[in-house]
């Protein structure tokens, strides 16, 4: 990989939100885009409606219509929920293939709230390092509080640490831990989530478009890894700010609400990103490692009384699903 050379045509933002039953939050993140639009010109927004089938096209039209947001929305209904890489690609891949391919294209979701700078910050952060292919923004709650994640690419060992839930391990393992807490400078990452990323246009020229085999989750995990082997890397950006309340059209990732039971293409998609990127032994392994110690947790739990905060029938799903009998790459499924 070469890096983006410079150029001397204007620079366009393609920022494209994807939308599954969450219009209300959709049109609040567009009022909270509107400065951004007016200050950057060139910057367009593609909703992409993932079959919704609820009312969520007549409010998305009626607020486009009424705020004189048409110049720069365009609203595009998709056939069927196809996911969120398939929602994605569904306005990146006609984009790329027009007269004006965009610059950049920038994924939001839905409920996100863009804080003032966030869109140029990313930009200016992106025109000065021509050589990074992918960059996000710093997190924050509702309430303003502070969420600087970003995260490691999944391996054996984020797994026997993630499910161990062991100080010392934790401690040791640190390198290896899923997650990881930034701090206020610009620093290179594995992995950043999908809320908010910029990906330069030349990412989608080396890789390709994001693949649809996911229904739901790892989805950007695996675009940044493919990103990284074709040395195209993933910085955070904590200039940018965003106000991101996870997990409003699954319920999966609410940080406030008791874990619910995940769903399948929870496990489906987490099997394909090993078994597709390590090879079925390797994604095995770190089965194998993860059922061991989430074993030695839940009987940890029980003796030290700890209160129970594991999604139910955690184990048992896992275990239906685990690579070591379940052959194959999956692809999405389709069931929401």
């Amino acid at each position: 990989m070469q890096a983006a050379a410079p150029s001397s045509n204007p620079i366009s933002v393609l920022i494209v939100i994807v939308n599954y039953r969450t219009a209300k939050l959709v049109v609040n993140c567009l009022r909270s885009l509107e400065p951004e639009i007016q200050a950057i010109p060139g910057t367009r927004v593609a909703i992409v409606d993932n079959a919704s089938g609820d009312d969520s096209l007549p409010i998305l039209r009626q607020a486009i219509e009424k705020e004189g947001w048409s110049s720069w929305v365009t609203l595009m209904p998709s056939p069927l929920n196809g996911g969120y890489a398939y929602g994605n690609n569904y306005a990146i891949g006609p984009a790329l293939e027009s007269d004006q391919p965009p610059t950049y294209c920038w994924l939001l979701n839905p409920d996100t709230a863009i804080r003032p700078g966030a869109l140029k910050e990313l930009l200016d952060f992106m025109q000065a390092h021509p050589e990074v292919g992918i960059s996000g923004s710093s997190f924050e709650e509702a309430d303003g509080e502070l969420w600087p994640i970003t995260f490691r690419f999944p391996s054996i060992l984020s797994e026997l640490e993630g499910a161990l839930k062991l100080g010392i391990i934790t401690k040791l393992l640190a390198r290896w831990s899923l997650i990881r807490w930034m701090a206020e400078e610009p620093a290179e990452v594995d992995w950043l989530p999908g809320a908010s990323m910029m990906i330069r246009r030349e990412v989608f020229e080396s890789i390709g478009l994001m693949d649809e085999g996911y229904f739901l989750y790892f989805e950007e995990t695996d675009f940044c890894l493919q990103a990284k082997r074709a040395g195209w890397p993933c910085w955070y950006v904590p200039q940018s700010r965003v106000m991101h309340i996870a997990g409003q059209s699954t319920g999966v990732t609410v940080r406030t609400d008791k874990p619910k039971r995940l769903p399948q293409y929870w496990f489906d998609s987490r099997r394909r990103y090993f078994v597709k990127n390590y090879g079925r032994l390797y994604a095995a392994i770190a089965d194998l490692t993860w059922i061991i110690a989430f074993v030695l947790w839940r009987t940890r739990r029980v003796i030290q009384r700890k209160p129970d905060a594991d999604p139910p029938q955690f184990l048992r799903d896992f275990l239906l699903n685990s690579a070591i009998w379940k052959p194959g790459v999956p692809s999405q499924s389709l069931t929401t």
